[in-house]
Formats: C-alpha cells, structure tokens, sequence
C-alpha cells in the first residue's frame, strides 16, 4: 500500500513535457475536482470549492465596502429579450443553450440558460428605476452561468461555471466611468495581493470588448505556459441596454433621460489561473490567503513517543485554529512522514510544521516554506507570529516569481514576422504597435494565433508603427495566445 501511495503522490507529468497534461494531472490528484456525466462540465470537490468560497469571502467584503448589494436573478431568459440588444445576442448565440419545453408541453417562447444576466437585469431595473433618486443602483449577483463551449478545460473553460456579475446603473456617463474603473482595480489590487497574480491592466479593442459595450476593461495573467487568461472584466455599457429596456429616469431638470450602465465580472477561471501560474512539478501551489489549509502539523516519532508527540501536536493545532489560521495534522501512525511531506507539497499547502520527541524537548518546531524548501526551526511560544512570518513571506515570493517569470517572457516586437518567429520559438506576450484595424488585428490572428489582450494602461514601451501595415500605430497593445 505505501508503494501505491508513493506512486500516486509522485505521479505528475512535468510541466516542460506536457502542460496540459501536468494541469489535469495536478488537479486530479489534489483532489480539487472530478468530471461529471455532463460534457463540458465539473464538480468541484471541497478543496477546490473552498478556494472559491475564500476567494468569494474577499471578493464580496470588497464589494459591500464600496456600497454594492447582493441580489439574485432567474437562471431562464425569455429569447425576446436578447433580440432587443442586437450585438450582446449576436455576440453570446453560438454558446447559448436553450430550453424549448417543460412539464412535458412545448413553451410558447424558448427560454436561454443564464449565459449572463444583462439583458434580464435590464428588464428588471425599467421597472425599479423612475427618478434620479433612484440612482445609483448598486447590485452583485453571485451564480451559475452556461456557455456550451466546444472546447473545455477544467475551472478555466467549462460549459457550466460559477462567477459573480456586477450591474449598476448611473445618472450620467462620468459616474458610470468612475464605477467601471473603481471595479477594475478592485478586482486588480485583489488578484495581485490576494491570489499573488501580477497582471496587466488596460482597455480591450472594440473586436474584443464584451458584446454591447461600449468600453471592456481587463486584467491579463500569463500562465506558466507562455498563454493569457483574461482573469477579470469591467466593462462601460453607456445608454445601449438602458435603451434596449427603455431605461429611464426622471433627472433633476424634470426631463427624462436614459441610465448609463455598467457590469463587470470574475469567475471560477480564478482557480484554474493560480494553479497554472504558481503550480510547479511537485504539484500545486496554493497562495496563502485562499489555501483551504494553510499550515499541516505532521508529528514525527518512533512508537514509544508517538502519543506524547501527538498530544502537544494537538495542543500547538487549538492555538492556531484560535488565531484564526486554517490548519490541519496528519498523525495517521502508519504512513512515512516521507510521503505525508510530498502528499501535502503535492496539494499546494504553504506551510508544513514538523514536530518530533527532540522538538518538544527543546520547545521548538520546524516550518517549511512550500514555495521555496526553507526550514525554520521556531520557539513553540512564539508560534501564532512565526507562522503568520511565513504565510507572508510565501505570499510575497509566490507574487516575486510569477512577475520574474512574466517579465522573463514578455517580448517587444516591431513585425509580424518578428512576432511569428517569436510565438513559435517562444511562449509568453508580446508587445506590438497597431494601427487601429480590424483587418490587421484579425491578420495577426490567423498568422500566429495570438489575439489582442489588450492595451495596457502603463505598457514597458510605446511603439510607433503598426507590425502589420507598417503605418502609425494608434495604441500599444499586448499580444498572447489564450485560453
């Protein structure tokens, strides 16, 4: 059996051999999740839920400091409803499922699952908003939303996913401005210094903003297979869906006039990001903040100790808890503290706390670093400090490396065939000039398979011709091939 559970632990293709194969491995054997009968879609197991619900925690605290509420909207959208914004129907049609009978009856309108709740939202608000002193309107919904994707990879693209969708409605633009970016760089300032993701910030271009927008705003994150995850959206909606809904309020000039609207969003994608940001060949990394366990007591001892090494393992496990760290302990007696060490490196815990006859004698303990192997040997009456040292340290490394890394693969290119040697020799962004056309963003596209992240607000350079066309660019954009 413990030959078996070695194997287990040990069993993880490398990263450098097969990403995609070193992701799914990773996830499988961290227990996050598990495939259900439904293709395309997950069941998230308790770890992997738990990083959510932490992740939700902050996200939401955030939310309701900013004086946003919670409230909740029907999974089922009336078709009509998404005629009335043309673009936003055109845009999400390929990925809609729909549900054509009920009770056995055929219904007299096809109803959409929830791909997003804009146009149902819109619907409602008509109906809530009259005057000015009903504004602003400040809502969060956290859900289920359902694209039918034809492609899928767990936590990162699934059929089905869970996210938190933001929707306010304003008296004039620059309110609703100032609302899209307050929530962009909430959700910034969070992937940065909660999930230890070092992002770009800036605006996307109009063939990849969100359908019906006016303005999508995005954080960009590099995996550590060169690819972008856009992990978060806010997007400047102007008068479209107000005018689609008839959306209007009495102002204080006594005339009427339409909201200005706003919605942004992130999504359960979050996990899958940090597993491939910070996860290595030993397995996952967790960032401390969201790691259902924070610190594993593994006591260590021959028989003849054990239950005394125990019991002070137990009594250093209450402290903790009291302080409010999520910790756990294995003092399972028949498995090797060897293998507890790789199982619990292999689930990503950042901190492993070693205690054995010896330790007790001299009222210390060992900390070990998951992200970066160092030992620490600590007075037990200073341990709640000690632990919290490390938490942070482990944080800011996590932070430290995945910007090295970014940075390390992050290229400045002035062609399109600078560009196409550079995707293919090799993996990471790039940074190139762009005129403004759709017809050179889409040639880059089919040429290399990158797409426009976005443009970054603070970009390393600026570049003054297009890699296309060769004429003036107008922006500075990031370039990546995506998930």
């Amino acid at each position: 059996m413990a030959n078996e559970e070695k194997q287990f632990v040990t069993e993880i293709t490398p990263q450098g051999e097969d990403f995609s194969r070193w992701y799914i491995d990773v996830i499988k054997k961290a227990d996050l999740m598990d495939y259900s009968p439904v293709r395309g879609c997950i069941v998230f197991k308790p770890d992997g839920f738990e990083i959510w619900e932490h992740i939700q925690e902050e996200l939401d605290r955030r939310f309701k400091e900013t004086g946003h509420r919670n409230a909740y909207f029907p999974l089922f959208i009336p078709e009509s409803f998404f005629q009335k914004e043309k673009e936003h129907v055109e845009g999400f049609n390929p990925e809609l499922p729909w549900v054509t009978e009920a009770a056995g009856e055929k219904l007299e309108e096809r109803l959409a699952i929830r791909p997003t709740s804009e146009t149902m939202i819109g619907h409602m608000y008509e109906k809530w908003i009259q005057s000015y002193r009903d504004l602003p309107v400040l809502i969060n919904q956290w859900a289920n939303v359902v694209r039918w994707e034809k492609r899928t990879l767990p936590f990162l693209r699934t059929s089905e996913f869970l996210w938190q969708e933001g929707h306010t409605a304003h008296e004039n633009e620059q309110d609703a401005r100032e609302e899209t970016m307050r929530m962009l760089e909430i959700y910034r300032d969070f992937v940065e210094n909660y999930l230890a993701i070092p992002v770009i910030v800036g605006q996307k271009t109009p063939s990849e903003k969100f359908a019906g927008a006016v303005d999508t705003y995005s954080i960009e994150a590099m995996m550590k297979d060169g690819r972008a995850v856009q992990a978060g959206t806010s997007h400047y909606l102007g008068t479209n869906f107000a005018s689609a809904f008839n959306i209007q309020y009495l102002n204080r000039e006594n005339v009427r006039e339409y909201v200005h609207t706003t919605s942004w969003g992130v999504s359960t994608r979050l996990i899958g990001s940090l597993i491939m940001v910070h996860g290595d060949d030993r397995g996952l990394v967790l960032p401390p903040k969201v790691a259902p366990k924070q610190v594993m007591i593994i006591p260590i001892g021959p028989p003849k100790t054990w239950d005394a090494v125990v019991g002070r393992a137990d009594e250093l496990f209450a402290e903790l808890k009291k302080a409010g760290i999520r910790v756990g302990i294995d003092d399972r007696s028949d498995l090797r503290p060897g293998w507890k060490f790789n199982e619990y490196e292999m689930r990503g815990v950042p901190v492993r706390l070693e205690i054995g006859p010896r330790d007790m004698e001299n009222g210390v303990c060992v900390l070990v670093s998951r992200i970066s192997g160092e030992k620490k040997v600590v007075q037990q009456d200073n341990l709640v400090e000690e632990v919290r040292a490390m938490l942070d340290q482990v944080h800011h490394e996590m932070y430290e490396r995945a910007h090295a890394y970014r940075e390390e693969h992050f290229y400045s290119v002035e062609t399109l065939d600078e560009m196409k040697a550079s995707i293919e020799e090799k993996r990471g962004f790039t940074l190139a000039g762009w005129c403004g056309s759709e017809a050179c963003e889409r040639q880059v596209k089919e040429e290399t398979g990158a797409t426009s992240r976005n443009i970054p607000f603070a970009p390393k350079e600026t570049k003054h011709t297009c890699l296309v066309c060769g004429e003036q660019a107008k922006h500075t954009v990031v370039f990546a091939r995506a998930y």
